[in-house]
């Protein structure tokens, strides 16, 4: 296996994607994008977070031109996030998906906003530290 090529393919997914915990850590230094439905949204979604879904970012007038942009999606077995960060890198704007999506800002026992109350932690993500 070649050295060069999995440097170049892992160095490409930092540039690209980010985790919950950093995004939690780094929240308002980008635009948070959920991508979600509307029901979805308002069951429950990131304070401080925008609700544009993936087909109405073409025509959005929220997201300044250039902005920085982080997307998010429900979970890891979507692919919304994805699909709406190629939307907005057509754009020209800096973008990176948020892996793991709402369900595991939930999980990590992260706030929320909207009709479903707070949730608890899940003790798979919080027991231990990973220490990445």
């Amino acid at each position: 296996m070649g050295g060069m090529n999995a440097i170049e393919h892992f160095t490409n997914r930092l540039a690209h994607e980010t985790d919950v915990s950093d995004v939690h850590a780094t929240l308002g230094d980008f635009v948070l994008v959920d991508t979600r439905s509307a029901e979805a949204w308002e069951q429950g979604h990131i304070p401080g977070a925008v609700h544009l879904p993936t087909r109405e970012i073409a025509c959005n007038t929220v997201i300044p031109p250039g902005a920085r942009v982080v997307t998010y999606c429900w979970g890891p077995g979507c692919n919304g996030a994805t699909k709406a960060a190629l939307e907005f890198a057509r754009l020209g704007h800096p973008v990176r998906e948020m892996l793991g999506g709402f369900e595991y800002w939930a999980r990590e026992g992260f706030p929320v906003e909207g009709s479903m109350t707070s949730p608890v932690a899940d003790p798979l993500t919080t027991v231990v530290a990973c220490g990445c």
